[in-house]
């Protein structure tokens, strides 16, 4: 079942549960934390942004997991294969970090004597402009990217969770924005040109239950000189109304069923640095996937865990439309993820 979402209306009802669930193209839903019900130390809102090409990636995450904000940049370079990730932990947000109710408007502004980072709407396009002292043990890092050229569709769902009526997931993923700009970091310039980068954002806003693990996947690029990118996934909640698989084609979305991660193991453990594979129910998305690295990170302290394999590589395959046509895609590059938390 694919169920979407038509009319606009408040994300929550007055008991602080879903008014409505499935799938949008747009962030049709108003979401406001003050109409959660939910204890607040279950409150998770993030913006997730990342700018790749087929040589490098930035990332950058502003998180407000209410007793825990995080700040997060990496760097990563797919051609030595390296990436570095650095993390700023800040106690007890609680909304303090005041992440806007919709992605469409509204910055994010950050600093302390470490890290300065701004998200801004300028003149209809995002600004990311971040400044962290010691990136590393002794060097800096610098960006400033513009994203433009936002597609007319995204991948929106409202997920509730089947063990609490009053935990939910409200998300929007943007894929395909054509991203230009510079990051600085050892002495090196990463620059990011128009024709050939592009930026996602994964903009998060719910109440989670304490554990979860979720598998997604996402990719953006040309093919045959056409803008084309997919959001894949499940793990985020009962998706039972509607999955987060999606195709994005010249910037419309072409709506897809269920679709399995299979990721190789050893013995009874993932082998993440070995070849993919991802099938799907209605046989409109069969892709295979080669590693080039993976940004892995693991934490645990006391009753907070988490276990994160963001995997980047190249993808093949197919990918069908709705109308039918078929897409080939070759050396796409992309990531493919499978997150474990305790939170």
């Amino acid at each position: 079942m694919q169920r979407k979402i038509e009319g606009k209306q408040r994300l929550l009802n007055s008991n602080g549960e879903l008014n409505d669930k499935g799938y949008a193209t747009e962030l049709i839903l108003d979401y406001h934390r003050d109409d959660i019900k939910a204890r607040s130390y279950r409150i998770k809102e993030w913006d997730y942004y990342l700018i790749a090409n087929d040589d490098f990636a930035v990332a950058l995450t502003v998180a407000d997991n209410s007793y825990m904000g995080l700040i997060s940049v990496s760097l990563l370079d797919f051609q030595k294969p390296w990436y570095k990730t650095t993390s700023i932990i800040k106690p007890f947000t609680f909304g303090k970090l005041k992440l806007p109710s919709t992605s469409k408007e509204g910055d994010i502004e950050y600093h302390d004597k470490r890290i300065q980072i701004s998200i801004t709407h300028e003149d209809g396009n995002r600004r990311l402009k971040c400044n962290m002292k010691k990136f590393t043990d002794i060097q800096d890092f610098q960006c400033d990217i513009v994203l433009k050229n936002e597609p007319k569709d995204s991948m929106v769902i409202a997920t509730p969770f089947a063990e609490d009526k009053k935990a939910f997931y409200y998300n929007q993923k943007i894929n395909c924005m054509t991203a230009e700009g510079i990051a600085l970091y050892d002495g090196r310039e990463y620059r990011f040109d128009p024709a050939t980068s592009f930026g996602t954002l994964d903009w998060g806003r719910g109440v989670w239950t304490y554990k979860n693990t979720w598998y997604w996947g996402s990719a953006s690029g040309l093919v045959d000189s056409i803008k084309f990118g997919f959001n894949i996934g499940y793990g985020f909640g009962d998706t039972s109304a509607a999955s987060e698989n999606m195709l994005f084609y010249d910037g419309i979305a072409h709506k897809l069923e269920e679709i399995t991660f299979h990721i190789p193991m050893i013995g009874e453990k993932y082998d993440y640095i070995s070849p993919w594979t991802f099938t799907s129910g209605d046989g409109r998305f069969e892709m295979n996937f080669t590693p080039i690295l993976d940004r892995s990170d693991y934490t645990s302290i006391g009753l907070i865990a988490s276990d994160q394999h963001q995997v980047f590589g190249k993808f093949n395959g197919k990918a069908i439309l709705d109308d039918g046509k078929v897409l080939e895609v070759q050396d796409l590059l992309g990531f493919a993820e499978r997150v474990y938390n305790k939170w």
